[in-house]
């Protein structure tokens, strides 16, 4: 089997070159392909020290997908650098700056799509039997454009399954024996029921306030909001639900998540351009600290180093693509939360719309288990994000200003079409 990596010199390709690599599959090579060949070169020399199979460098992207069984798709259009600028421009219009949401994930979107597409009908000229599977966010919509070129795209996200571990380990249940009821979108979605032996398990958690602010790393909502709604968000959803909270926070910390990502990277090439270093010592550090502070500026609480201690068995970026991987090569049937066409899978959807929900995993490929009506709590902002999605997809495959414009306004975190129209011209160059 060979697996090629689309964004290579990206910080967690070691991560992911070792998760494959430490398994049961028959790994004979890993191509590494970034448009960075300098960076490319120092992460793919961790990457070799960690992986179990010859970590490959590519110069050209057909170089690294011709033959590949497997692609995955990393990208960060402008680097962090840009962004930085995405995240600062909607902090400046009184907006949330994070990279996959409101203006900055509406920007970084518009910058990835029209790239991301050109690279999947490159993949699929040179590996047309190959799975895509893509990481590079924003992951729905991103998805969404390259199915457009090809149907062996499958989306793929860590947040939902980490949800799911600390929704099980409040339970005091095994992850890997319960099912996960879940529905949404990429970086919006709610889970609704957890079944163990075939019970519903939620009930427990609605009466114990106490274990339902032990779910997530930090006190993003309120335990007795949690048990009105009778869902359990994703991490994202704060952002939605609480905007002054977040924006709050943001501004007292002088700092943008990106801006603190971007010296932590900075310093982690410094050291590992050090010569004699323990390259993978620095790595693994690099990755602990990272993990510790997500999510802490916009929740105005220290980092989570504790939390971030326990070891997953399911989430986490190389655990979900291996899961994935495992479950197409060996045909098993697994039970996986991924990015896919809804195919009426969410009645109030489009049929072409990419959902996040729980999927059937095999040799076929992904295909999404039944979700049904969605809670009428969470319907409207469902809904609307996913015009949002669909016009942001249209506006950036035409290039047009006005497309922008038009989906921007619809996006649940901008007030009105006059600050949407200010955002375009503010977040240009993107056309």
């Amino acid at each position: 089997m060979k697996i090629a990596v689309v964004g290579g010199a990206g910080v967690r390709t070691p991560l992911l070159a070792g998760g494959i690599t430490d398994s049961d599959l028959p790994i004979d090579e890993i191509a590494l392909y970034d448009t960075d060949q300098d960076r490319l070169s120092i992460i793919g020399e961790v990457a070799q020290r960690i992986a179990r199979s010859p970590i490959v460098l590519s110069a050209t992207l057909a170089e690294c997908v011709a033959g590949a069984d497997f692609v995955f798709t990393s990208i960060r259009v402008g680097g962090l650098a840009q962004r930085i600028r995405d995240e600062t421009i909607a902090l400046q219009h009184g907006i949330v700056g994070q990279e996959t949401v409101g203006p900055a994930g509406f920007a970084m979107a518009a910058r990835t799509i029209p790239h991301m597409v050109q690279y999947a009908r490159e993949i699929v000229r040179v590996a047309p039997t190959a799975w895509i599977i893509n990481f590079t966010n924003p992951v729905g919509m991103v998805t969404e454009a390259m199915r457009t070129v090809t149907s062996r795209v499958i989306g793929i996200c860590d947040t939902p399954t980490e949800l799911f571990e600390e929704v099980a380990h409040a339970l005091e249940l095994p992850a890997d024996r319960c099912g996960f009821d879940y529905f949404g979108l990429n970086h919006l979605g709610w889970l609704r029921e957890v079944y163990n032996d075939g019970e519903p398990q939620l009930r427990r958690l609605w009466s114990n306030l106490e274990r339902l602010g032990s779910i997530y790393r930090f006190p993003l909502f309120d335990p007795s909001f949690l048990r009105d709604l009778k869902l359990l968000p994703t991490e994202y959803v704060f952002y939605y639900q609480n905007p002054e909270r977040a924006l709050a926070n943001m501004r007292t910390a002088g700092q943008t998540r990106g801006q603190a990502i971007a010296e932590l990277t900075d310093a982690l090439f410094d050291a590992l351009r050090e010569p004699n270093v323990d390259m993978v010592s620095i790595y693994q550090s690099y990755l602990f600290t990272r993990s510790a502070g997500y999510m802490s500026i916009e929740s105005g609480a220290a980092p989570a180093a504790a939390r971030v201690a326990s070891v997953s068995q399911m989430s986490g970026y190389d655990k979900i693509a291996l899961s994935v991987v495992r479950a197409i090569h060996f045909n098993l049937d697994a039970v996986i939360p991924l990015s896919v066409e809804n195919r009426g899978n969410i009645p109030s959807l489009m049929d072409r719309d990419v959902v996040e929900v729980p999927c059937l995993v095999n040799a076929n490929g992904a295909r999404p288990l039944h979700v049904g009506r969605i809670p009428d709590r969470v319907q409207p902002l469902l809904a609307q994000m996913k015009e949002y999605e669909r016009l942001t997809v249209r506006a950036a495959m035409a290039r047009s200003v006005d497309a922008a414009r038009e989906a921007l306004a619809n996006n649940p975190l901008v007030p009105d079409r006059a600050t949407a129209d200010r955002l375009v011209r503010d977040l240009s160059p993107l056309w």
